[in-house]
């Protein structure tokens, strides 16, 4: 498995310590470097090139949103990951416009970081449910509206299962184990659900999916 270099920045140092902990239990991660603020988290990155960058958004000197701008225009091919208190509307779509991959709550569970962090290095996005939610309450209001695109191919029952699961927060091996499928039979669907809408993320496909109608939103949890 390659190995995944990671750059930690938060303002305080018991969060960074508890990241690192938790990231580096894993073979496959590695954190090469922790910043105590924004211009250290760019400065860190421009010379170390980490693969992902987790970023706090309340930090001093630059704050999380500005720091991402930086490091997605000066780095585009570091992933940024938001791991943060705040999830409010504000920080959160300006996060995303900026370029963050992720965007999670601290009151997500070591394993849920630690996939997330595989997730954004592997080119996905990942959303805390809560976020989740708030991005796609925004596309809500369109759903309705006709659409002059091109007719989507429908998914199959199986699919629509995968993506529904994939919408409450699953991993691809926890959709494994709750359909009894392989992981590659998985990840195959995913790729075929993925061509089908015409996306390169999971949240793109359920926005799409939503405003086919394939899913609603009493599948967000």
């Amino acid at each position: 498995m390659a190995n995944i270099r990671v750059l930690i920045a938060d303002d305080h140092a018991v969060v960074r310590e508890g990241t690192r902990k938790v990231l580096e239990q894993e073979e496959d991660l590695t954190v090469v470097a922790e910043a105590g603020d924004g211009e250290e988290a760019v400065r860190l990155t421009g010379a170390l090139k980490p693969d992902v960058a987790i970023i706090d958004i309340n930090m001093p000197r630059l704050d999380g949103i500005e720091a991402t701008r930086e490091i997605k225009t000066l780095y585009p091919g570091v992933a940024v990951l938001i791991l943060t208190a705040y999830d409010d509307d504000q920080f959160v779509f300006r996060l995303l416009e900026v370029g963050a991959a992720g965007y999670l709550l601290k009151t997500v569970r070591g394993q849920e970081l630690i996939d997330a962090v595989r997730a954004v290095h592997a080119g996905d996005s990942v959303l805390h449910p809560s976020i989740a939610r708030k991005v796609l309450k925004r596309f809500h209001p369109e759903l309705d509206k006709p659409t002059e695109e091109k007719p989507i191919p429908a998914l199959t029952k199986r699919e629509t299962q995968v993506l529904q699961l994939a919408t409450q927060g699953l991993g691809n091996q926890e959709i494994a184990d709750r359909l009894y499928l392989s992981l590659r039979t998985v990840q195959t669907h995913l790729g075929n659900i993925f061509n089908k809408l015409q996306v390169g993320s999971r949240t793109e496909a359920v926005v799409r999916a939503l405003k086919q109608g394939w899913i609603t939103l009493d599948d967000v949890p």
